[in-house]
């Protein structure tokens, strides 16, 4: 089959936040504590989310009806948000499909600044390979009251 790209709206959000939740658990293992990691996968999805998918920035990446990733966009500031593949379909070029996805949508609003986020740490590896650089270590204030050990990573 092939892998094709969606726009998200709000009634994905259960089954994003589920395959985010399996990514984090399988992915960030070998870069995170076990504390961490449970904080992290036991939060609920940001109210955020709601917003910037009507902005019009998320993306599914599905093969027939499974989904297989998402990304996420802030449309009004140019920060990835969210990059996430169901551990079972790592190495598929999936994140490299909905990364391509959200430059081609920041292209077409002709953002201003180029492209940002904030890399897990098991993640930098792939934003640089998809031509980001690493800009500087940093930590992120996560929801769940913890901040976590990141990379901030821009494409220039």
């Amino acid at each position: 089959m092939t892998i094709s790209l969606h726009s998200a709206s709000a009634a994905d959000i259960p089954a994003m936040w589920a395959l985010r939740t399996r990514a984090v658990r399988t992915s960030c293992v070998s870069h995170y504590a076990p504390d961490i990691i449970a904080r992290w996968a036991s939060t609920s999805a940001p109210d955020s989310y709601l917003r910037l998918l009507a902005q019009g920035g998320g993306l599914l990446a599905r093969e027939g009806e499974v989904l297989l990733g998402y990304a996420i966009l802030d449309t009004a500031s140019g920060e990835v948000e969210a990059v996430f593949v169901a551990p079972e379909q790592g190495g598929r070029g999936v994140g490299r499909r909905l990364l391509a996805g959200l430059e081609a949508r920041a292209d077409a609003l002709a953002l201003a600044r180029p492209l940002f986020l904030y890399a897990a740490l098991n993640a930098v590896a792939f934003y640089e390979a998809v031509g980001f650089v690493r800009r500087r270590d940093a930590q992120y204030a996560h929801p769940a009251g913890m901040q976590l050990d990141c990379v901030y990573m821009d494409k220039a």
